[in-house]
C-alpha cells in the first residue's frame, strides 16, 4: 500500500509538471502502476528516487526551423528532440514527421522508447524527436530544404556517442539521406554511425526496412509457441499499409498465416482469399497511393471507406498505425469475433481499455514496448556494423534480429512469472525494461 501511495504521488507530480501532455500521461501511468512489487523488493530504487528521474527527461531541445518552399514562400516549423535516458549508451530513437507532432507526442515516444531499448539487451539509452512539418504533398525539393533547415541546428547534438537518431512516420530513406547528407557537410566528417536507417548502399544494414514488422511477428509467434500454438494456418488483419504493416503481413504470409485485412487512413481493405502483398508493396512503395485502390485490381477484395480493420475477424491481430488506434470498442469486437493473440507493431496503438479487455480475456497481448524493438534493434545492429565497417548479409541480420526478439520475448515472460504476473507482457516488459535502466543509473550515482 505504501509503494502504490507513493507511485501515485510520483504521477501526480508529473501530471502537474507537464500539463495538457495527455499521451505522455498515459505513457507514464502505464509503466510506474507496474512498479509496486519491484519497489517492495528493491527499496533502494524508491530511497534513490529512481522513477522520479527516469519520468524527468535528461534533456528537452525545441527549435525554429525555417524553409523555403518551391513559390519561394518562407515556411516555418517547429523541430524537437527530447533525450530521455542515456544511462544504457547513447540517446537512440526515431524522427517523426508529422503534423500531429508537439511536445507531448515526443515526451510520451522518448519514454516509452527508453525501457524498448533496454529490453533489447542493446547498449543503447532512449530519445525521440521530430516536428511537425508534413511531408505529405511536398516535393523533393521541398523536404531536402526542410531536412537541411532542421538538421543544421539539430546537428550540435548528435553524435555516434551522443544520440543516434532514425527514421519513423514519416522519416524514410529519403528524409534519411538529406539528413546525413547536411550533417556530413557540417561537421566536415563520414560519420555513418551518427544516424540509423541508412540506405544499405552507404552505411545501412539489410533488414532495417522489414525488421519492425519481422520482429513483431516473431514475438506473437513466441507468445502462441507458450500456449501450444502455431501461426501457421491463422487469419489476420494488420492495421496500416507503410513500412510496419507490409513486412508484417510479409512474415505472417512466410509463417503460413493469412492476412485477410490491412488498411490506411482513409479505408480498409479486405480480401478473404488473402492479401496480396505484391499488389500493396506496389501501391504503396512504388506508385504511393492509396489502398483503396488495391479494390479496383481484385474483385474479390472490398474497401470500406472509413472502416476499422478491427471489424474484420480474425485470430491474430496486428496494430502497425499510430497510437491510441485501438480502443475499447474494436477490442471488444475483435474478442467476439475469436481473436486470441494482439501484438504491438505500433508505439502505444491500443487504449488502456481495450488493453483491459485482453488482459481480462486471457488473450496473448504483446506491448509495443516489447513487440515492436525490431526496428531499434536493428538500428543498433547497424551501429555495429558502422563501428566495425563490416557489412552484414540480409539472412545474418535477420537471424540476430531473431534471436534478440526471442529473448525479449523470454525475459518478458519469465518477469512477468517472477513478479506474480504470468503471461502478463505489460508488465513484464516494464519491470524487465526499469530494472535494466534503474541498476545503471544506481551505478552512477546522483546525475
Amino acid at each position: 500500500m505504501q509503494n502504490d501511495s507513493r507511485i501515485n504521488q510520483i504521477f501526480e507530480q508529473v501530471v502537474r509538471r507537464n500539463p495538457g501532455e495527455t499521451e505522455f500521461h498515459q505513457a507514464v501511468k502505464e509503466v510506474i502502476e507496474s512498479l509496486g512489487p519491484v519497489l517492495h523488493k528493491h527499496p533502494q530504487y524508491a530511497e534513490h528516487k529512481i522513477i522520479e528521474r527516469i519520468c524527468e527527461p535528461e534533456r528537452q531541445i525545441i527549435f525554429r526551423v525555417p524553409w523555403v518552399d518551391d513559390r519561394g514562400e518562407v515556411q516555418i516549423n517547429r523541430g524537437f528532440r527530447v533525450q530521455f535516458n542515456s544511462a544504457l549508451g547513447p540517446y537512440k530513437g526515431g524522427l517523426r514527421f508529422h503534423p500531429s507532432v508537439y511536445l507531448g507526442i515526443i515526451k510520451f515516444l522518448g519514454f516509452e522508447q527508453t525501457f524498448k531499448n533496454a529490453i533489447t539487451g542493446m547498449p543503447i539509452g532512449g530519445a525521440k524527436g521530430g516536428s511537425d512539418f508534413d511531408p505529405k504533398g511536398r516535393s523533393d525539393a521541398e523536404v531536402m530544404r526542410f531536412c537541411q533547415s532542421f538538421i543544421l541546428e539539430l546537428h550540435r547534438h548528435l553524435g555516434e556517442y551522443t544520440d543516434v537518431p532514425a527514421g519513423d512516420i514519416g522519416v524514410g530513406a529519403r528524409e534519411i539521406g538529406y539528413l546525413f547528407g547536411q550533417y556530413k557537410r557540417i561537421v566536415n566528417r563520414y560519420e555513418s554511425g551518427v544516424i540509423t536507417g541508412k540506405s544499405p548502399q552507404w552505411g545501412g544494414a539489410l533488414v532495417r526496412r522489414e525488421a519492425t514488422g519481422y520482429g513483431c511477428v516473431y514475438f506473437v509467434d513466441e507468445m502462441l509457441k507458450v500456449r501450444d500454438q502455431s501461426i501457421d494456418g491463422m487469419s489476420c488483419v494488420v492495421s496500416g499499409s507503410g513500412n510496419v504493416a507490409i513486412y508484417a503481413i510479409e512474415k505472417l504470409q512466410q509463417l503460413g498465416a493469412q492476412v485477410v485485412a490491412c488498411s490506411d487512413s482513409n479505408g480498409v481493405i479486405h480480401d478473404p482469399h488473402g492479401i496480396r502483398l505484391d499488389a500493396v508493396k506496389r501501391l504503396k512503395e512504388v506508385e504511393r497511393r492509396r489502398i483503396r485502390d488495391y479494390a479496383a485490381e481484385h474483385r474479390d477484395a472490398r474497401y470500406i471507406e472509413g472502416g476499422s480493420v478491427w471489424d474484420i475477424p480474425c485470430q491474430v491481430a496486428l496494430p502497425c498505425a499510430t497510437q491510441n488506434e485501438l480502443d475499447e470498442r474494436a477490442a471488444r469486437t475483435l474478442l467476439a469475433n475469436g481473436c486470441i493473440a494482439v501484438a504491438e507493431g505500433a508505439n502505444m496503438p491500443s487504449t488502456p481499455g481495450a488493453v483491459k479487455l485482453f488482459h481480462d480475456a486471457g488473450i496473448a497481448f504483446g506491448p509495443g514496448k516489447a513487440a515492436n524493438a525490431g526496428g531499434v534493434s536493428t538500428s543498433a545492429l547497424e551501429m555495429q556494423q558502422n563501428a566495425s565497417r563490416d557489412a552484414w548479409t540480409f539472412e545474418f541480420t535477420e537471424q540476430r534480429l531473431n534471436e534478440i526478439m526471442r529473448n525479449v520475448h523470454r525475459d518478458c515472460y519469465e518477469t512477468a512469472a517472477e513478479y506474480g504476473n504470468s503471461g502478463n507482457y505489460v508488465i513484464g516488459a516494464n519491470i524487465a525494461g526499469f530494472i535494466r535502466v534503474a541498476e545503471a543509473m544506481l551505478a552512477f550515482g546522483v546525475i
